[in-house]
């Protein structure tokens, strides 16, 4: 696909070792002459890429294609439907460390990955005790409430401390015998808190028989991830923010050791979820029924009904960028722009809150709340806030990346100088 082959040669003309910004203007910022153009037509600088990630051309024409061959081919488009969303597993596996990559499945949302881990839950005489951070994003955060109202969960929630941050010792202490699920974000989508040795706390959770899910979506594509060394039990994600690949084009990653390789019927405490369908079927396109249901192997026993066929066009190139440049050598370029950003603001009276371990995004606290936004969007900066969900103190969002440059950002610190002046 031409597509591909003008992301893989922008990628060889990059090199090995760090990224530059001369050669990423040179070689990637053409990849995105759509979203450039943008900026020059409204003279916007766009630091909300933690929040919606700004779309290379190729997706457009990778969107398009898959729709051509809609038209062209009616029924005969599955082929490459299907295509496309395994090769959207394999880029994922790839990226967070998975060697089976058929233990990537395709979810519309991070929530929609949550339901299906706890829906698989063995059955104990009691509903589920799940442990959890009180900093999950609002989706996970309201399908474990909803869960709890319900009367189909029991939650025990982690508090934060005075500074609003979350440490691994207090989910290890919140952790008992009676636990069966334990939930937490590798990065807190608020602070963007980069959570410390979550491997003590998947072995803390399996030393008392419990699962671990993490919530990679604000790490997905900007920290490294090792899932299997990791060793937790479920992990997900999405492409909507760093991966550039929209909405809708999320998974839930399973550990292998939860994946039958055969097959077939379950047994009914075992680890199989309620959250599927027709995909799922050992015999997808067989039709054939039994009284028991019998799963396909591997991951696609935790496929549902007739997948959204389109997001895996729409995410593909993303991925492809991402997989192709490396997650170390991304992390690295993040990391450089980040601290250039933290201190052009602070030389225009503004102070970040910095932290050392954080993701891809830094702070900037506000007493002005939602009016700090609009008064960034007066002075032609596009960023976002949200609310601790502890202390409830504002925190305003800013986040570069490939397509920001330290003039850009340089020049966005001065704006947001005058538009939030000293905010200690």
């Amino acid at each position: 696909m031409h597509t591909t082959q003008t992301i893989q040669s922008a990628i060889r003309a990059l090199g090995d070792g760090p990224l530059g910004e001369s050669k990423v203007v040179e070689h990637l910022h053409p990849l995105f002459s759509r979203s450039l153009a943008r900026n020059e037509r409204t003279g916007e600088i766009y630091l909300a890429n933690h929040s919606l990630g700004r779309p290379m051309d190729a997706m457009g024409e990778a969107v398009a294609i898959s729709l051509d061959v809609w038209y062209d081919e009616l029924d005969g488009a599955w082929d490459q439907w299907i295509n496309a969303r395994d090769s959207f597993r394999k880029r994922i596996a790839s990226i967070i460390g998975l060697e089976q990559w058929d233990a990537v499945v395709p979810k519309t949302s991070a929530g929609q990955g949550l339901r299906a881990a706890v829906n698989a839950l063995p059955r104990r005489d009691a509903p589920p005790t799940i442990v959890a951070t009180r900093a999950e994003f609002d989706s996970i955060d309201f399908i474990l409430k909803a869960y709890e109202r319900k009367g189909t969960a029991r939650i025990v929630w982690v508090d934060a401390d005075d500074e609003g941050l979350f440490h691994s010792d207090d989910l290890i202490d919140a952790i008992t015998d009676d636990t069966d699920l334990v939930v937490c974000s590798m990065v807190g989508f608020v602070t963007g808190q980069l959570m410390r040795d979550l491997d003590r706390v998947v072995e803390s959770a399996h030393r008392h028989g419990a699962l671990m899910l993490v919530d990679a979506y604000h790490a997905f594509g900007t920290v490294p991830i090792d899932f299997e060394s990791l060793g937790a039990d479920f992990l997900v994600g999405g492409s909507y923010k760093y991966i550039r690949g929209g909405p809708g084009a999320c998974f839930l990653a399973i550990h292998p050791r939860h994946l039958s390789i055969n097959g077939g019927v379950p047994d009914k405490d075992g680890l199989f979820t309620t959250d599927t369908g027709w995909f799922a079927k050992a015999d997808t396109f067989g039709y054939t029924r039994s009284d028991a249901p019998a799963f396909a192997p591997g991951g696609d026993a935790w496929l549902e009904s007739t997948p959204p066929t389109i997001v895996y066009a729409q995410a593909n190139p993303g991925l492809e960028l991402v997989e192709g440049i490396g997650v170390d050598r991304l992390r690295a370029y993040s990391l450089a722009q980040q601290d250039h950003l933290c201190d052009a603001l602070r030389s225009n009276g503004v102070s970040p809150r910095g932290l050392e371990y954080r993701g891809a995004f830094v702070l900037i606290p506000s007493e002005a709340g939602p009016e700090a936004i609009s008064a960034l969007k007066a002075q032609g900066v596009n960023a976002d806030g949200r609310p601790c969900p502890m202390t409830g103190r504002f925190m305003v969002r800013l986040c570069p990346d490939l397509l920001n440059t330290k003039d850009e950002l340089s020049e966005a610190a001065r704006r947001i100088g005058r538009a939030l002046g000293s905010n200690d």
